[in-house]
């Protein structure tokens, strides 16, 4: 037997490879990224606010993403282990730290963070049973990553901006550019290590409803609209949890040959969780602004950021869904295309008759799920 798949052996079986207290203590930095560039956008509602938004969170999350590529092969089991992981860890922390002002002065300080970040995440890689070849090519990619990112940082700006967009490109060709299937992907951890991710992001959703309503006395109207807001993260959290999905997806990734499920965690739980986390930044956006004054009419920029957080979110969740083979989704895309058609209400009545009709159009679209799923049940006795 070869070191390499000795290593291998030696490690935790798929089925007993749970996600560990470190990892989740991991995680509680992510609360932070996403708060900041929820801040970020929320006081920065424009198209180049929101440009600036979409490059820091692809770039953040390619790393973030990458790093539960590495637990999944490496699991924190030891005292060295856990140490890198926390020193990654603290390069998270400097990233988040550095997001409202990265394109005004604090670019370069997210750049050295995130050098680190590439640095441990690809010594750490080194150790674990794959092929080192694929490592150093890996590692060498993420490298140009971050010296696009170092570099923008000095320039600022507009150049700074076309870099850090030049960085995200480069992470698209990454999977192409290294040998996926020498990764032995662990399906279960892999796809709960990614539900605890979303778990996080709800929560910073639930956050921005109580930012928003900041020292204002509680009124009928104002307990209203938090209550209609967090129905709305009731439900999307229903689309991505309900019916135990998390599991059954996580069975699915399993059956697969290993280079076709290298491939989709790439697909759907690096690109297709990246659209579910912008979703959600953009629903935490356009909370705040609802559950801060319920009875006047939102900004056109406001009201948008609300439905197309929601519309983005579920078109990704029925994306994702499909290829994995899970139904139902035609009720998901129906209420995708209709929740931007609840913009007016929101730039011409309230906030408040926005996100009621929101969550009426979401409660209709699952309510018909669930119906359809109960007669399902009932036709298979």
């Amino acid at each position: 037997m070869t070191t390499e798949a000795a290593a291998y052996d030696d490690r935790p079986a798929e089925a007993d490879l749970r996600v560990s207290p470190l990892e989740l203590f991991f995680d509680l930095v992510f609360v932070f990224t996403i708060t900041q560039l929820s801040d970020s956008l929320a006081h920065h509602l424009t198209v180049a606010g929101l440009a600036r938004v979409l490059v820091m969170l692809a770039v953040i999350w390619w790393m973030y993403d990458a790093f539960i590529w590495l637990t999944n092969a490496m699991p924190p089991t030891t005292h060295p282990r856990r140490g890198l992981l926390l020193l990654g860890m603290t390069g998270f922390l400097v990233i988040s730290l550095t997001v409202p002002h990265a394109f005004e002065g604090s670019g370069v300080a997210f750049g050295l963070a995130y050098v680190l970040v590439i640095a441990v995440h690809t010594g750490m890689f080194a150790g674990a049973d794959v092929p080192l070849r694929s490592v150093l090519r890996m590692g060498g990619l993420n490298l140009v990553n971050a010296a696009l990112v170092v570099t923008g940082g000095l320039l600022e700006g507009t150049a700074q901006l076309l870099l850090w967009g030049a960085s995200v490109a480069v992470q698209f060709a990454i999977p192409y550019l290294v040998d996926l299937p020498q990764f032995q992907l662990r399906a279960g951890h892999f796809v709960e290590r990614h539900g605890l991710v979303m778990i996080v992001a709800f929560g910073e959703s639930v956050i921005a409803i109580g930012v928003g309503a900041g020292d204002e006395r509680l009124s009928v109207a104002l307990v209203g609209a938090a209550a209609l807001a967090l129905g709305v993260c009731v439900a999307l959290w229903w689309a991505y949890f309900g019916h135990d999905d998390d599991e059954r997806a996580g069975h699915r990734m399993a059956e697969l040959p290993a280079a076709r499920r290298n491939e989709l965690a790439v697909r759907l739980y690096n690109l297709g969780h990246y659209a579910l986390l912008l979703g959600l930044l953009l629903l935490a956006t356009g909370a705040k602004a609802l559950v801060a004054h319920p009875l006047a009419p939102l900004a056109p920029a406001q009201a948008t950021a609300l439905a197309a957080g929601i519309t983005l979110y579920l078109a990704a969740n029925t994306a994702i869904r499909r290829t994995l083979g899970l139904t139902p989704n035609a009720a998901r895309l129906l209420a995708a295309a209709l929740v931007p058609a609840t913009i007016p209400f929101g730039t011409q009545v309230s906030a408040l008759a926005q996100v009621a009709v929101v969550v009426a159009v979401l409660a209709a679209a699952f309510g018909h799920e669930e119906r359809g799923s109960a007669t399902a049940r009932l036709l298979a006795r």
